[in-house]
């Protein structure tokens, strides 16, 4: 390609938004001169590339998105045998995230320490990987946010965050202590 060309090139696969050809395309064109592959696999070979790359770019998005903590939870570092009497197969089960498309609640209980909130972050990163979207919140941080709304007048607005994702994991249920955030209700009665 002459360098007007590879400007144009990489202009209009900028206009496509294709982000992997621009900076590999070099490299694929030398793969397709080694082989012998057809126009037709070539051609797929690329989208392939591409199709994986915004996959791989949507993955992170949703799950920076979904505000999982880090270091994020994986169902495969989850140790069973820790809990013998949690089933696995039902836990595997949920991993295929078919209870979303079911409109299904889920709701993990026992007692602190059981692993409810590595099991639940896991499968807020699965549904993250399989095009969900997730939001993660613990169950104070969310009261305390809707409690400022409504000093705020912003309740509306507050509570699209915790109706739009397609799996709201609420973590800490019962397990801290709720707090009414001093600074808003000091603000509220404050006389003028």
């Amino acid at each position: 390609m002459k360098i007007r060309d590879n400007d144009k090139f990489i202009e209009n696969c900028r206009y496509l938004g294709l982000k992997k050809l621009p900076l590999n395309y070099q490299y694929v064109i030398e793969k397709a001169n080694k082989s012998d592959i057809g126009f037709y696999r070539f051609i797929e070979e690329v989208i392939q590339m591409e199709a994986d790359d915004k996959m791989e770019r949507g993955i992170k998005y949703r799950i920076k998105s979904s505000r999982l903590p880090q270091p994020y939870k994986l169902l495969q570092d989850f140790d069973f045998s820790f809990q013998p009497g949690l089933k696995k197969k039902l836990i595997m089960d949920l991993a295929t995230m078919d209870f979303i498309s079911r409109k299904t609640s889920i709701l993990l209980y026992g007692d602190v320490g059981t692993g409810k909130s590595h099991l639940a972050r896991s499968l807020g990163v699965i549904a993250c990987e399989k095009g969900i979207k997730v939001y993660y919140t613990t169950c104070a941080d969310m009261l305390n946010d809707l409690n400022t709304g409504v000093y705020e007048k912003t309740l509306v607005k507050r509570m699209r965050k915790y109706v739009n994702p397609q799996l709201l994991v609420i973590d800490e249920m019962g397990h801290d202590r709720l707090y009414p955030n001093k600074n808003k209700i000091q603000t509220f009665f404050q006389k003028d």
